[in-house]
């Protein structure tokens, strides 16, 4: 099997490598690959890549996530975010690949308390959603073999993260102000990867008919939900366990509402997606979310001693 890898670079496509690496050959790019064009400001470049390399899989890992940046260049983020993924849908269809492709809880409006399922209407409430959910239209649009990916509250041990972040203020800081009013699952990009690997392992092996029925949206996130002031609470108590965070300044976290920090775009406050159709199509079991942040955290402490 030969796999076409886009947005070698981020979080999730850093962890996509090491997963698709049994699976047979995988070509990475980035934005700035010199042998074949990763640029998603480069349509025609991404198409001719696609034509050139002919693969069986195309992952798309790339994507403009700066969602307050998004705002103020709401052509570049349609392009990277919409276009691109629409130009690598095409080409696929042209040469019967498979497009696996991520998008977002940001597609809804985050009202309610109840998990959003795949059939449930979008409401986008900024340009990255608004983006990520045209992009989706454009891959369905194409008729390509896809698996659309929606995920939220993304983290890896490798780069920057929320986890990180409130370490990082903790130890300057007596107390912190964590939103109370966002409700989602931190997922893991080694989980995402993982994930991957295993739907397209599954596609790739059924008869043809089989697998064209699996084709569609799936949401994928950790089991389990928190609010980031829960999820900051949680990270300092495991913090406090070893001996490099063993006195954090911070004595105390305040709950706050969204309101209570202005940004560009507007962030949905339910971002709860509902996994069924995920583990029942492919029969995943998809990990409470504490364990895989338990397991980053780990990685990150060791680093630091």
């Amino acid at each position: 099997m030969k796999i076409l890898l886009f947005g070698k670079g981020g979080q999730v496509g850093w962890e996509l490598q090491r997963s698709l690496a049994p699976l047979g050959e995988v070509i990475a790019l980035d934005f700035d690959s010199i042998d074949h064009c990763g640029d998603f400001t480069n349509l025609p470049g991404l198409k001719e890549t696609v034509l050139a390399v002919r693969p069986d899989v195309i992952v798309n890992s790339g994507a403009h996530t700066a969602v307050d940046k998004a705002e103020s260049e709401p052509d570049l983020v349609r392009t990277i975010n919409a276009l691109a993924p629409g130009v690598l849908a095409e080409a696929a269809s042209s040469i019967g690949a498979w497009l696996v492709h991520y998008s977002t809880d940001y597609v809804f409006n985050g009202s309610g308390t109840t998990p959003w399922v795949e059939t449930d209407t979008p409401a986008p409430l900024s340009v990255y959603g608004r983006t990520k959910l045209e992009g989706e239209q454009l891959i369905q649009a194409s008729g390509c073999k896809h698996l659309i990916f929606r995920t939220s509250w993304v983290y890896a041990a490798r780069g920057g993260n929320f986890a990180k972040t409130m370490l990082k203020l903790a130890q300057e800081r007596d107390t912190l102000k964590v939103i109370n009013d966002q409700i989602g699952a931190p997922t893991g990009a080694e989980l995402l990867a993982d994930v991957t690997a295993q739907a397209i392992t599954q596609v790739r092996a059924f008869a043809v008919v089989q697998a064209d029925s699996r084709s569609g949206i799936y949401h994928v996130v950790a089991g389990g939900q928190t609010s980031w002031y829960d999820y900051a609470n949680k990270v300092l108590a495991f913090a406090r366990t070893t001996e490099i965070f063993s006195k954090i300044a911070a004595t105390s976290i305040e709950p706050v509402p969204s309101s209570a920090f202005q940004t560009a775009a507007h962030r949905p406050l339910n971002s709860r997606l509902n996994t069924t159709k995920l583990q029942t199509t492919f029969d995943l079991t998809l990990p409470h979310w504490q364990q895989g942040v338990e397991r980053m955290l780990t990685e990150f402490i060791e680093k630091q001693s």
